[in-house]
């Protein structure tokens, strides 16, 4: 027996990061405030540590878009894998070259890898999972995280390339 309702703990799940990270900054202010020395130093820290755990916790947040879409994304060991129900694949991310964001796909929009051989995954935004792609997104060298997450939520009216390698140098 729940006493909190499943909406309401559907939407503190949502920001938990966030709270998390107002909590700690909170905790490490009054301690900044009300403490000296040592403890003021290590309360100190705690708010800087919060404050930035509050921002990459506001920047996930923006990046969930729901989860009730088709389909599994899990990431393991530098492989993206999506389960749909009538497709699926795997790409590795050091092998990824380009992502894109197609908001044409119905009937939700999708996140479209393709790796250095030509295989693209179509992934939806709202697939079970699908924030995990938000740390593989974001370790792409030279992403504009601000870009995708603008472009993410803007609603843009076809297919938007987020990030591309460029070219690969072998040295």
């Amino acid at each position: 027996m729940s006493f909190i309702r499943p909406e309401l703990k559907q939407k503190f799940w949502r920001w938990r990061e966030v709270l998390v990270g107002v909590f700690i900054a909170c905790c490490g202010t009054l301690w900044a405030v009300t403490e000296s020395g040592v403890l003021a130093a290590i309360g100190t820290s705690l708010a800087i540590v919060g404050a930035l755990i509050t921002f990459a916790g506001f920047q996930r947040t923006r990046f969930r878009v729901g989860s009730d879409g088709p389909g599994v994304v899990t990431v393991d060991e530098r492989q993206v894998t999506y389960y749909g129900p009538y497709d699926g694949g795997s790409v590795s991310i050091d092998s990824l070259v380009r992502v894109e964001l197609d908001p044409a796909a119905k009937p939700h929009a999708v996140w479209v890898l393709t790796d250095a051989t030509g295989l693209t995954i179509a992934i939806p935004t709202q697939a079970r999972n699908a924030e995990m792609l938000f740390d593989v997104f974001s370790s792409l060298e030279g992403i504009r995280t601000e870009n995708m997450l603008s472009q993410l939520r803007s609603n843009p009216t076809e297919r938007v390339r987020i990030w591309d390698a460029g070219r690969r140098r072998l040295h």
